[in-house]
């Protein structure tokens, strides 16, 4: 989900196995591993689903580039909110339901491919904490802000911190 609550495709490399957003909400076996997945705020350290060459790519951030088609496409932003599947915004309102004005005022502005969470320490911080941030974002969003947070984007991406 993007600005406005609008829905598109968001371009990446695929990390995981065919059908992994399905698979771990209807196979039996992957239960307890989506019940993990819920409670931390949809973030597996340890995947099932993700494949060797993705996991290189999601440590090294390439699985990302092609996020530069929706900025094309006038879809997201360099720098933005993250955005969320439907499935899974709806799930942390509902678990989180203090987030709302949160939730309503990152879904402002276009997602970012990269943003103030992800250079603060990505996976490592939980859902609430991200959203204050992605908030904090859309509210006071400026050129100074922005290249701070791509000049330090380069940084975090090759330190690897809080990449699952």
């Amino acid at each position: 989900m993007g600005k406005n609550n609008k829905i598109f495709r968001m371009y990446k490399f695929r990390t995981m196995v065919a059908g992994a957003h399905k698979l771990i909400r209807t196979d039996p076996k992957m239960k307890e591993v989506f019940e993990e997945y819920k409670k931390s705020s949809f973030k597996l350290k340890k995947d099932p689903r993700v494949t060797q060459l993705g996991k290189f790519l999601r440590k090294s951030s390439l699985d990302e580039l092609p996020q530069f088609l929706n900025v094309l496409k006038s879809e997201m932003s360099l720098v933005g909110p993250r955005a969320f599947y439907p499935d899974e915004l709806t799930e942390n309102k509902k678990r989180y339901p203090q987030t709302l004005p949160d939730i309503e005022e990152a879904l402002k502005v276009k997602p970012g491919i990269t943003g103030l969470w992800q250079v603060s320490g990505r996976s490592k911080i939980g859902f609430t904490r991200r959203i204050k941030m992605d908030a904090h974002y859309a509210r006071f969003h400026s050129l100074t802000l922005d290249l701070k947070i791509l000049l330090k984007t380069p940084f975090v991406v090759l330190k690897r911190d809080g990449v699952y």
